[in-house]
């Protein structure tokens, strides 16, 4: 049972192992990405880590193509991009098939715990989310970070004489992920003959930012009445270098309510760990004894509340 139990968490080590080497080399493959649903032909493999992500994508290509339709995994399609994995929203799902069934399997030939298994393999969807979230938010506060100076670098290029469609291409040469992927996607579109309204719209469903929410309204609006557009992009990186001050200003005030959250989900963890281990007897009743049981699952739950009612308060929107 125990070389059991190992082969499956190699396996859930590997699906982790391949969402991460996915993230990193999801630059060398989003032309594929792009391409997946209007064409099976290979992808050009660059290095042992590439081919090791492209036949995993071949494989999950195989096993999703029943799900691709469905549109809760058309829907997260959008997430997946808006988080930077090349993942379509049906290899996700099985992703957390495989995660689920891998660790309740793993847990279940270690504690031979029916209960215990399917609970943890309930929670892999929830980790598996947690990490998305993560991401995507990361993403999200580095293109903020990169609109203000691209939308300056937008604005000097029209004055020089640039058209709009030229300075995408410019931004998209000269900016490091993710606004440089972000608007190669969108010269993309152009250049295959998509309309630039369509493609600004389908960006900014795409990237969900309310900053450059505020550039694309002004950029359509622009083109409706008209007006001088450069000077128009310099106000509103302006109105967005602001507001990366006052974010940041936030951050470091609020750093001690967030770190006391933090504390406050893992000092408990951490203190029963010790009790484990030092006291095993007398902190086994806890789980032994009806009250306990309860004791416990309240303990949990007020712990979540705690957290997400700190974050709560210290989530200033700016």
């Amino acid at each position: 049972m125990l070389l059991i139990a190992i082969i499956f968490g190699i396996g859930t080590f590997f699906i982790f192992l391949f969402l991460a080497m996915a993230s990193i080399n999801r630059r060398s493959l989003d032309l594929a990405y792009r391409m997946r649903r209007h064409s099976t032909a290979p992808i050009v493999k660059k290095s042992t880590a590439d081919d090791l992500v492209v036949k995993g994508y071949q494989f999950l290509q195989k096993i999703s193509k029943p799900l691709v339709d469905i549109n809760f995994a058309q829907s997260l399609e959008y997430k997946m991009r808006q988080a930077g994995l090349p993942l379509l929203g049906g290899e996700y799902i099985v992703l957390n098939f495989l995660g689920m069934i891998l660790a309740g399997i793993l847990v279940w030939f270690i504690t031979l715990n029916y209960i215990f298994a399917g609970g943890v393999a309930a929670l892999v969807p929830l980790i598996f989310w947690a990490i998305i979230l993560n991401l995507k938010r990361r993403r999200l506060n580095s293109f903020t970070e990169q609109l203000g100076t691209s939308l300056i670098t937008i604005s000097n290029a029209l004055r020089a004489g640039y058209s709009f469609q030229q300075t995408i291409e410019v931004i998209s040469n000269e900016m490091e992920p993710p606004i440089g992927e972000e608007f190669s996607e969108m010269y993309h579109q152009i250049v295959m003959g998509v309309s630039l309204e369509e493609v600004l719209e389908d960006a900014n469903k795409r990237i969900a930012s309310s900053d450059f929410e505020l550039a694309v309204t002004a950029v359509l609006i622009q083109r409706e009445v008209g007006g001088n557009l450069a000077q128009i992009l310099d106000n509103i990186s302006a109105t967005i270098m602001e507001r990366i001050r006052m974010r940041r200003e936030i951050e470091s005030v609020t750093a001690q309510g967030r770190l006391s959250a933090m504390v406050l989900l893992g000092l408990p963890f951490a203190a029963g760990f010790g009790m484990f281990t030092l006291m095993r007897e007398n902190f086994m009743m806890l789980f032994e004894d009806p009250i306990g049981k309860m004791a416990v699952v309240a303990a949990v739950i007020f712990e979540i509340v705690g957290y997400f009612v700190i974050m709560k308060i210290v989530d200033i929107e700016v």
